[in-house]
């Protein structure tokens, strides 16, 4: 349904009026202007949206009366000093752009046992530079099986493990005061089995049924399954749980305790839209939408990547606008490469996990060749301007080697036997091979499958440590140093899982606990070793070198326009084994160049000319000046960054 600008205006005067009615002290305040300036602006971008998404329902404005009361009594909750970063954000909407912004995630139990112990280790997080902190879901989960904390039972409630959320409030706000934002998941796709919604649901208050996807009869559900892929295969076959009890069939994308939300019924996108801005006035900075391909099902389809998903984030987007607009939506979208683009943009999530580049970068080590890295990030690196990528090397979940077919195809790769290659690499069953991962999620239909371990484990560092070999030890750090090399000056935010900056290796003791034993990702969620952190000062030992070669990156981007906020070509070397890219600014240029190789490569001179670059370079990583008369030699897994002054 489409209105007219004289229908929107209309509508909007009525709504107006009604607020004025509902809130009359509030509307005399200044600040309420503030609030009806931006509902003002945003007010028809949404309306178009919901009409899209609920327009064809009876009482469609009775729904849409509901959702600016919830957003007013949000705006009129939020605290006088989130108010304040609203004002500062919108003077400089493209924050999240600046080269100081460098991300780090954790478990709160994992990291500092609780949200006041987190306090104790801001310290720690300001000497790495950190300036974003992503905290793994913390909220209120059922006891056992809760995904990692992705199962929802309360979005307003904190785990009580970790404390409480007088304790998550006056964590964000002393994390802004230290300058770090606040990142935290919006679980939206599904709740877990023990939400309020999820109880009185089977307790049979149909109004609350409708907030899930249920089925009475097995053949519809058999429509929709016939189309979906199975997200967890060795664990269950497809995506519906029975729930005896009501005789009805449940969605389940992911586990049987996770109920898929029905965004159909604009009483949930209501809902949610309430909870999401709860967490904002908590002092949420960043919000990762969580698992966005999967929040709208149409039979027929593969239910992934709907443009009806597209319009319900722009719908969220405009309300965190008009209520919270200093707040910006990150993306999960682990699809393919040209439909997570799809997500990225100022209406809809303003920053993505760039996972394209981060299977990528693994790819580089085993094969020790760039040429799919350089191909497909040609292709597919650009992004609308005021966006920007989230570069990372590991996260809490496993590894899938997302690239795209016809990117391998087009470099004569056969894509499915390379994905079978990369597992059995990073899994320790290749020659070749220094990691020591392992198997996740293998479909026994297609062979397809997913890799765990920590960065340090899969670069090789366990293994080298066990042969007490230096010269191994040293091509591991090397390794990890590299790949954080490029995330952290391609472009973007580079995010670090915290620990591998002090190269923690896998822990295989989540086998002993049973909530646990079934699910390998554990694997590479150890608990933060301060005793091993405490060796990041003890000169020559592995911590320390690998603590150091972090602090150099953070300081590069410090220290250098050109890395913050430069534009990036991806460029051909001239050498396979070697990634290379400008990032340049009009008074800075900066060439990076990561040998993927085991051994020394070189870059022909001829090809430096070619690119603008004079025999006698500054290599600033290793501080040294670097003469390229005929060659540019590179060193095994060497990552250099060539400072050209003038820009060009």
């Amino acid at each position: 349904m489409v209105i007219s600008k004289q229908q929107c205006q209309t509508a909007l005067r009525r709504l107006k009026r009604l607020l004025a009615a509902r809130y009359p002290e509030a509307v005399k305040t200044p600040e309420w202007g503030g609030f009806e300036y931006r509902l003002e602006e945003n007010f028809p971008t949404l309306l178009n949206h919901l009409l899209e998404l609920y327009g064809h329902h009876f009482d469609f404005y009775y729904h849409l009366e509901r959702l600016l009361e919830i957003m007013a009594d949000a705006w009129l909750e939020r605290p006088p000093d989130w108010k304040s970063v609203d004002a500062m954000r919108e003077a400089d909407p493209s924050w999240y752009q600046s080269g100081h912004l460098i991300g780090a995630m954790a478990y709160v139990d994992l990291f500092s046992d609780d949200l006041k112990g987190l306090q104790d280790r801001i310290p720690y997080l300001k000497e790495l530079g950190i300036a974003y902190l992503h905290l793994m879901p913390l909220y209120k989960s059922p006891d056992g099986d809760d995904d990692g904390g992705y199962a929802v039972s309360s979005y307003r409630e904190v785990d009580a493990q970790l404390g409480t959320t007088e304790d998550l409030i006056e964590l964000a706000s002393e994390l802004r005061r230290q300058g770090i934002s606040l990142v935290l998941d919006f679980v939206f796709n599904h709740t877990s089995d023990e939400h309020e919604w999820a109880l009185k649901a089977r307790e049979g208050d149909e109004a609350y049924q409708d907030y899930y996807l249920m089925f009475h009869n097995r053949a519809e559900v058999d429509e929709y399954q016939q189309h979906l892929r199975a997200i967890f295969p060795d664990e269950r076959p497809g995506n519906f749980t029975y729930l005896n009890r009501l005789r009805k069939w449940v969605w389940t994308t992911f586990h049987t305790y996770q109920w898929d939300l029905n965004y159909r019924n604009p009483e949930v996108f209501n809902a949610m839209a309430g909870e999401m801005l709860y967490l904002a006035n908590c002092g949420v900075e960043i919000l990762r939408m969580d698992a966005v391909p999967f929040i709208w099902k149409q039979k027929g389809t593969s239910c992934e990547n709907l443009p009806e998903a597209h319009t319900l984030i722009e719908a969220y987007n405009a309300i965190s606008r008009i209520v919270a607009p200093s707040m910006v939506f990150k993306s999960e979208a682990i699809v393919a490469p040209d439909e997570i683009k799809k997500y990225i943009s100022t209406d809809q999530c303003q920053i993505s996990y760039n996972p394209l580049l981060m299977a990528l970068l693994w790819d580089g080590l085993a094969t020790r060749n760039a040429k799919l890295l350089r191909h497909s990030m040609e292709k597919r690196f650009d992004i609308p301007n005021g966006c920007a990528w989230i570069n990372y090397v590991r996260s809490h979940d496993d590894i899938g080697w997302g690239f795209d077919n016809d990117d391998a195809h087009e470099i004569g790769l056969d894509p499915h036997s390379h994905r079978r290659f990369l597992t059995q690499f990073y899994v320790g069953n290749h020659e070749a091979s220094f990691a020591e991962g392992a198997l996740f999620q293998e479909d026994p239909n297609t062979g397809d499958a997913r890799v765990c371990g920590t960065t340090a484990s899969l670069c090789g560092l366990g293994r080298a440590l066990d042969l007490n070999d230096e010269a191994e030890i040293e091509l591991a750090i090397r390794r990890i140093l590299l790949i954080h090399g490029v995330t952290f000056t391609i472009g973007g935010i580079p995010l670090i899982y915290l620990g591998e900056e002090i190269g923690m290796l896998n822990d295989s003791s989540y086998k002993q606990e049973v909530d646990k034993e079934d699910d390998e990702r554990w694997l590479h969620r150890p608990q933060f070793d301060w005793a091993k952190a405490d060796l990041r000062a003890e000169s020559g030992s592995v911590e320390q070198r690998i603590y150091e070669g972090f602090l150099k990156l953070s300081q590069l981007r410090f220290n250098n326009a050109a890395l913050a906020r430069g534009d990036t070509e991806i460029i051909d070397p001239g050498n396979d084994h070697v990634f290379g890219y400008f990032r340049t600014l009009p008074e800075q240029s900066i060439l990076c160049l990561a040998n993927f190789s085991d051994r020394e490569q070189i870059v022909p001179a001829p090809r430096l000319r070619q690119l603008g670059l004079k025999k006698v370079l500054t290599d600033i990583i290793a501080g040294q000046t670097v003469i390229a008369n005929k060659v540019l030699r590179m060193e095994p897994h060497q990552f250099m960054v060539l400072l050209r002054q003038g820009g060009g």
